[in-house]
């Protein structure tokens, strides 16, 4: 006996099953990831097949690169197969909150690749040829994410995950900001002495964990854990980390570049060479970097207070 199904019933057509959610490819968004994972893997095929990295720049130049490949690749996949309601995480959260990040990586990549890898180097022009290609396709994939970032943002009045919102994709930018920051200031270490440089570092570590915290409490819904408020524990840590950042923003270049309290105030030409990224650039690259976050963290508390209103 042959059965017909109800219409609008669970029971669908073997074929609509096996194709999957197909929106997840052809639809804006997912042309992009398409995108993305295409911009990435060329990235790091081009470098990979000339063997045309090293060291720790190289390294990171393509850790960047394919895990932004892998990602995105797990995303698309997921997608597709209608399995977010599965995943461990928020995926209002999790995804953007990766797009940011690989923005601002495939940005880095984009920016140190060419610098220690392209330019003051002797090769064929045909290595040139795929060195530069690939700095062209990292470009192409800090762009596609960006584009990402900006489809998926929250818009005004929508409700949606606390990472979608300017609070939380700054959140990425304070973490990574604080990531560069601690690479400068470890290799040489530049934080040993004096005590108030020590006070620096623990402003950037204290910060960077508290955004951290956010981040994946947000990533996990983990948020009800908090003993208080979210919206108040958010305001309180970010007026927390404003106000810490702006010692540091002062004491940073006062001990560095300060005669009097032991600083170099102008660039060295003995410890320095023309074209060498010496201890006396990287001190200025920290306090440029620390400024850098203050303004982050004080549009976070601005945007913020505007959301805690909104909502109240």
């Amino acid at each position: 006996m042959h059965l017909t199904p109800p219409l609008g019933s669970a029971w669908s057509s073997p074929t609509s099953a096996h194709l999957g959610n197909t929106s997840a490819l052809t639809s804006t968004l997912g042309i992009v990831r398409l995108l993305e994972a295409l911009f990435t893997c060329v990235a790091f095929s081009l470098v990979a097949s000339r063997n045309a990295w090293s060291h720790r720049n190289g390294d990171w130049c393509m850790f960047s690169w394919c895990v932004c490949f892998a990602i995105t690749i797990v995303i698309l996949v997921v997608e597709f197969a209608g399995l977010q309601h599965r995943m461990p995480v928020s995926w209002k959260n999790f995804p953007i909150t990766f797009a940011m990040y690989a923005t601002l990586m495939c940005l880095s990549a984009s920016i140190i690749y060419p610098v220690f890898f392209i330019s003051n180097q002797q090769f064929s022009r045909d290595e040139r040829g795929y060195r530069i290609s690939a700095t062209v396709f990292s470009c192409l994939a800090c762009v596609s994410y960006l584009t990402e970032v900006s489809i998926t943002k929250a818009k005004p009045g929508e409700v949606t995950g606390y990472m979608a919102t300017v609070p939380g994709l700054l959140k990425v930018v304070e973490t990574f900001t604080a990531c560069i920051i601690f690479v400068f200031v470890s290799d040489p270490i530049t934080y040993d002495h004096p005590d108030a440089v020590k006070w620096c570092m623990a402003v950037y570590c204290i910060c960077f964990i508290l955004s951290l915290v956010v981040i994946i409490l947000c990533i996990g819904e983990c948020t009800g854990w908090l003993p208080c408020p979210f919206n108040k524990f958010l305001s309180g840590y970010t007026l927390l980390a404003v106000l810490m950042y702006a010692t540091a923003t002062i004491i940073w270049p006062l001990y560095k570049f300060d005669r009097k309290h032991g600083g170099e105030p102008t660039r060295s030409s003995a410890g320095c060479r023309s074209d060498d990224f010496c201890r006396w650039d990287k001190n200025v690259a920290v306090a440029v970097l620390t400024a850098i976050n203050l303004l982050m963290y004080l549009a976070d508390l601005v945007y913020s207070a505007r959301l805690i209103f909104i909502q109240g």
